[in-house]
């Protein structure tokens, strides 16, 4: 009877640890200022990527992915904690090396949710929400961290306006800096085989939330002899497929490991390029058009996700947040601006999203426009507008099925949609 009840027992425990084993591996692969065109699969010119054009051909490719913002801080912030930047502080400008904010630790991060449920979490690259103590990755719940706080171009940088030298860019591991002013040819590479190396070493009890954030493509462009005159375009394109590459050797220890059909891998850019391409989009990084905000996004797992499928569906950055807590089985989180897009993702042609608005911040942290549905209104402009040679910006609306490129205003022929939106505009602010 003992030892029937002893096996019973094992069994149960097995069957637990089956169960818990399903729960997916997390891998988020965030470029920075990589544009909508700065892909294969979405017509990039003079190098390739055949690497994150095998992620897609393993998935979604999404024509429609948006991040919350068009600079760096406010769309990791957005990212990590499923909110508009505005309701975390962090809407305006970019956290700089004088700078004594940051992403204040009250606030819930993926990493804190997914922690708690006993996965092991990482960050590989540039934070950049706040380089204090306080601030760091270690205390907004990831286990380790391994890269530099901030932006490659503050590296040494002199600040005119407030006469601030910035140090040599520190590089961490957790809290314990290593190094300073490294080489930048080299931080791609790095990034990789560290990430490459918490795969191989995890700890196979736990699943792992991996946040891999390059500092490439960001100005100044660094790019190892390796990858030096790969590609027809110059050192932009030498820069993108070194990225693309490290896709591939995550990708490749993954499926060493016999872990990529669950684990889910999510690929896309923090903003829109500063002089990659956005096309056939209209604008460029820190501006609100959509060349801005809409950037490339693949979204991989093939225990759960079709393969080689283009979904036009409006998906965003902030849905990120609750659809892994609900994939990972994690607690639920009130008040996320995003949705579980879990259902959809499984099903993309039998499911149907919501819709619901787009809400468009200028670097300066004005609200500029609104999308919902097809159409898009800009209200102002600070970035994107030249006013010597076109005037005062007016109030223009878009239909973005018809004219994805924002050429053609329409908005005295839709004066109703333009008030629909406005009022859409009017009521979230008041919200806040």
């Amino acid at each position: 009877m003992e030892k029937r009840f002893f096996f019973l027992f094992v069994f149960c425990l097995q069957f637990i640890f089956a169960q818990e084993n399903k729960r997916p591996n997390i891998l988020i692969f965030f470029t920075d200022d990589q544009g909508y065109a700065d892909v294969g699969v979405y017509g990039s010119e003079g190098f390739e990527t055949p690497h994150l054009d095998d992620l897609a051909s393993e998935g979604l490719k999404f024509t429609n992915f948006y991040v919350a913002a068009n600079v760096c801080t406010p769309s990791r912030a957005a990212l990590l904690t499923g909110k508009y930047p505005i309701k975390v502080g962090l809407h305006s400008g970019v956290v700089s090396p004088y700078s004594e904010h940051g992403l204040e630790p009250e606030e819930i991060t993926i990493a804190e949710v997914l922690n708690k449920n006993g996965y092991t979490t990482s960050i590989i690259g540039k934070w950049h929400l706040g380089h204090e103590d306080k601030y760091m990755p270690n205390n907004q719940g990831f286990d380790s961290f391994y890269g530099v706080p901030y932006s490659n171009d503050m590296d040494s940088y002199y600040y005119k306006h407030n006469n601030f030298q910035s140090p040599p860019l520190p590089f961490y591991r957790n809290d314990k800096l290593i190094g300073e002013g490294l080489d930048q040819r080299y931080l791609t590479k790095m990034y990789t085989d560290e990430a490459v190396k918490q795969i191989k070493e995890r700890n196979t009890e736990n699943p792992f939330f991996m946040y891999v954030a390059h500092n490439m493509p960001h100005e100044p462009l660094y790019v190892s002899e390796k990858f030096e005159g790969k590609s027809e375009l110059g050192l932009y394109g030498d820069v993108i497929m070194e990225l693309d590459w490290s896709m591939g050797q995550i990708v490749k220890a993954l499926k060493e490991e016999g872990i990529f059909d669950n684990t889910i891998v999510i690929f896309t850019s923090d903003n829109g390029p500063r002089i990659g391409s956005a096309k056939p989009l209209r604008g460029l990084k820190a501006e609100t058009w959509e060349g801005g905000h809409r950037v490339p996004g693949i979204i991989s797992w093939p225990n759960n996700i079709p393969k080689n499928r283009t979904v036009d569906n409006i998906v965003t950055t902030l849905d990120v947040f609750p659809t892994l807590l609900e994939v990972s089985g994690s607690e639920n989180i009130e008040d996320l601006d995003g949705r579980d897009i879990s259902e959809f993702l499984s099903n993309p042609f039998d499911q149907k999203l919501e819709e619901q608005p787009i809400f468009f911040y200028g670097r300066n942290g004005e609200m500029e426009a609104v999308r919902f549905g097809k159409w898009k209104l800009h209200i102002a402009k600070s970035r994107g507008w030249n006013k010597k040679k076109d005037g005062a910006f007016s109030v223009s609306l878009y239909d973005l099925d018809d004219d994805i490129s924002e050429s053609i205003d329409i908005s005295k022929q839709h004066p109703e949609i333009v008030k629909k939106l406005k009022k859409l505009i009017e009521e979230f602010e008041n919200s806040l």
